[in-house]
């Protein structure tokens, strides 16, 4: 059984404050979360059922861990993510008769399971608002020895069409702001229902193609750090050549080593950093730029079966 749920958050006056909920059904203190629907993603059921138990609209923020543990026997994970409360207010409902916005200390005194303490000292760990890079590799495309065309313009397949429509649902719930796109076709197709939606226009990023990164990776590891400090939030569109090369090396730079670092076509990184103190420019040393501190793998943006 899979589950998802968020450490829901606002800013109080300069200070973070979380939402944890009442059940009247069980008597405890929660984190919000809730099972999948059938043909959903997680991150969208953690979206869903933020709204459904505290009234609240969100836009999410980096994964801050998965709980495993056996309900009546059955094995059953809960992915709980950070998210900002954007709009809404609580009314009490089937699942929830009470709805407590509390300092992060305070929210785990009163939580009732060691599992969401141990959720909660996770979110608090870092700082809510971080910068955020959505890091997509191109969908299918068709075989490339069945292409005589310019490999630049090979399209996507039919299951890669599918799979960019399923990025147009997915990566809109964490609200970036901005595509980008390395200057291939079925890199920008990729991603191209995003921009309509967003209504921007796809910003091409030739560092972050494979003939452009490789004779300089510090380079277009500097232009993904200048989207991300720049924008906020930000999609990027990019390669298999590039992506795991691009999340290693941040990865060290931030003072760890990632022991995989899959690119499924399709497939996204949700990179959170630490926002830089002032104006950061590039010519600044490498120890004020933004520093990558999560980095979470979703294979697909396809929901399950």
């Amino acid at each position: 059984m899979k589950a998802a749920g968020a450490v829901l958050w606002r800013d109080a006056d300069g200070d973070v404050e979380v939402a944890i909920v009442h059940r009247q059904r069980y008597d405890d203190w929660s984190l919000p979360k809730g099972k999948l629907d059938r043909g959903e993603t997680v991150p969208a059921c953690a979206v869903r059922e933020i709204l459904e138990e505290t009234g609240y609209s969100c836009v999410l923020g980096r994964h801050l861990r998965q709980v495993s543990y056996e309900v009546r026997s059955v094995p059953k994970t809960v992915d709980y993510y950070a998210a900002e409360a954007v709009s809404g207010s609580f009314v009490a409902n089937e699942e929830v008769d009470e709805l407590r916005w509390l300092p992060v200390a305070a929210a785990s005194e009163l939580l009732t399971y060691e599992p969401d303490r141990a959720v909660l000292e996770e979110f608090a760990r870092l700082p809510a608002d971080l910068l955020l890079v959505l890091l997509v590799r191109h969908a299918k495309a068709g075989k490339r020895s069945e292409w005589d065309d310019d490999d630049d313009l090979r399209p996507l397949s039919d299951a890669g069409w599918r799979q960019a429509e399923a990025l147009r649902s997915l990566l809109p719930l964490w609200a970036p702001v901005r595509v980008h796109t390395a200057p291939r076709v079925r890199c920008a197709d990729t991603v191209r229902g995003v921009a309509v939606d967003l209504a921007v226009d796809m910003v091409e990023e030739p560092r972050l193609s494979e003939e452009g990164y490789w004779p300089d990776p510090e380079a277009g590891l500097v232009r993904l750090l200048e989207v991300a400090a720049e924008e906020g939030r930000a999609v990027i569109s990019s390669q298999g050549g590039v992506i795991p090369s691009v999340v290693q090396t941040l990865a060290e730079l931030g003072g760890a080593r990632k022991s995989e670092t899959p690119s499924k076509k399709g497939s996204v990184w949700v990179l959170a950093f630490t926002r830089p103190f002032g104006t950061w420019s590039t010519s600044d040393s490498p120890s004020r730029w933004p520093t990558l501190v999560s980095a979470h793998y979703l294979a697909s943006a396809l929901p399950r079966p």
